[in-house]
């Protein structure tokens, strides 16, 4: 039976193929498809590691949310989660859960707006003639619409979105596979093993280990995404079930689509090839793929739907739950008929717009702003959640020992060893000269969120914030 909606509670309207989809494609962004070349003329052939070492990362995070979720699936999920482990009654847990949320929601908003450029400048490969900001304007609108609609409607077409991507990279990993192999039409004379073509242009490390370490770095924000699942675990049909099938199918697949497939990459394009500025045509057009530009152009404008679609949908159920503990206007938190909080869909909607207008006005220095600052801000949501489960898992054995279908493995070194890879990342930053920025600018965010909060905090001075647990399932 599914919860009422009384104009402040979200509809289970999401089923197991939706949350499935969710976490799969949540992964698989247009990252992987322009922006691994980037990684893959720095490190070589040996970009595959530093997809690896990130990959493992973000497994290990995707596992301990997983446990979380799967024993108290709520909206907000790690938002409240960090509220909880940190003391929610306490001045910690309260700085943790709004640094946690508010920082996960400005990730999302700048999301919105970076794939709504990305979005309108691929649509132009098609329409030259059409002005970029109407093209992005009617893709913003025609998925904020399908947000305010259901959450059904969201996850319906995040379905249909991450199925199209899901399916071009298993059909690249079979045609690479053949082409490398020497079993392609007109492949004959290629190396029969891939390895033979991946270190003839220097070798497979070429560049040495620093750039491995610092395309390690850059990887980081490609994964991220796959923590939507647990935030749909509020609105989906058997919760538990749900996030525990999602968070351990992701596991596998997003290791073998990134390494499975930039290995292949490789294998057929020369890594200092001109070409590697756009990987996957390139790899196509070298085995003769008609159309490969159109084809990919096609596959990557889904993914930066899907990244839209996905944007507006996180960027709105965290403002939801920021309301319910007071972190945001109490206002924002009215629920449509459908189950839908839209008030928070739109200003989400709202600050994407403001940043796409930024995105031609004040190119290099507003939205420049924006787009190096919200990688690192994933890392820091990335850091609080594993800090998160790190206190939180004697807590769930205790209250709940029967509720933790999903259990994080080697329970707590492999906690440790992420929160150390984490804590490597930022610090590699501030050493990496590319990379500086992006720290720099993450790092005046959340600058900027502690003023917030401290300014918060003395206008409620005195006020004590009442826990209320309120999972929305079933």
């Amino acid at each position: 039976m599914q919860q009422p909606v009384n104009g402040s509670e979200l509809k289970c309207g999401l089923k197991q193929r939706h949350m499935t989809m969710i976490a799969l494609g949540g992964v698989i962004g247009a990252g992987l498809f322009v922006g691994s070349g980037v990684v893959i003329k720095q490190a070589g052939p040996a970009a595959i590691i530093s997809f690896l070492l990130t990959g493992g990362l973000v497994v290990l995070v995707m596992r301990m949310l997983g446990e979380m979720a799967s024993a108290m699936p709520a909206v907000g999920s790690f938002y409240e989660y960090a509220r909880l482990a940190f003391g929610e009654r306490r001045k910690s847990g309260e700085l943790a859960g709004f640094l946690t949320g508010w920082m996960y929601w400005y990730f999302w908003v700048i999301v919105v707006a970076v794939e709504t450029v990305a979005g309108s400048h691929l649509v132009q490969f098609w329409l030259p003639d059409v002005p970029a900001w109407l093209i992005g304007l009617v893709l913003l609108v025609t998925l904020t619409m399908t947000n305010l609609f259901s959450v059904g409607s969201y996850g319906e077409f995040e379905f249909w979105f991450a199925s199209v991507k899901v399916a071009a990279i298993i059909v690249f990993l079979f045609l690479g596979a053949l082409f490398v192999f020497g079993l392609w039409p007109g492949a004959a004379g290629h190396a029969s093993l891939p390895i033979a073509s991946i270190a003839a242009h220097g070798g497979f490390m070429p560049n040495g280990i620093g750039p491995v370490l610092s395309g390690a770095v850059a990887a980081t924000g490609f994964y991220f995404g796959a923590e939507i699942v647990t935030i749909a675990a509020a609105e989906a049909h058997e919760p538990e079930r749900a996030v525990a099938k999602a968070t351990n199918s992701v596991i596998t697949r997003v290791l073998v689509f990134y390494a499975g497939s930039i290995l292949l990459v490789v294998a057929i394009v020369p890594w200092n090839s001109p070409g590697m500025a756009t990987p996957y045509v390139s790899a196509l057009e070298a085995m003769r793929i008609p159309a490969a530009a159109h084809v990919m152009n096609a596959i990557i404008l889904t993914a930066v739907l899907s990244a839209l679609n996905s944007g507006l949908y996180a960027a709105s159920r965290m403002m939801f739950a920021l309301t319910r503990r007071g972190d945001a206007p109490r206002a924002l938190a009215k629920v449509s008929r459908r189950g839908v909080p839209v008030r928070a869909i739109l200003v989400g909607t709202l600050f994407g717009y403001v940043s796409v207008v930024m995105s031609y006005v004040s190119p290099d220095t507003v939205f420049a702003f924006l787009v190096n600052s919200y990688g690192t801000v994933a890392i820091f949501v990335y850091l609080l959640i594993a800090l998160s489960q790190l206190k939180l898992r004697a807590r769930l054995e205790r209250e709940a020992p029967g509720e933790l279908r999903v259990k994080m493995w080697c329970f707590p070194y492999l906690t440790w060893v992420a929160i150390a890879g984490m804590v490597s990342i930022i610090v590699a930053m501030a050493f990496i000269p590319d990379q500086r920025k992006p720290l720099w600018f993450g790092v005046a965010s959340l600058a900027v969120l502690l003023v917030v909060y401290w300014h918060r905090s003395r206008r409620r001075k005195g006020d004590d914030v009442e826990f209320e647990a309120q999972p929305a399932r079933r």
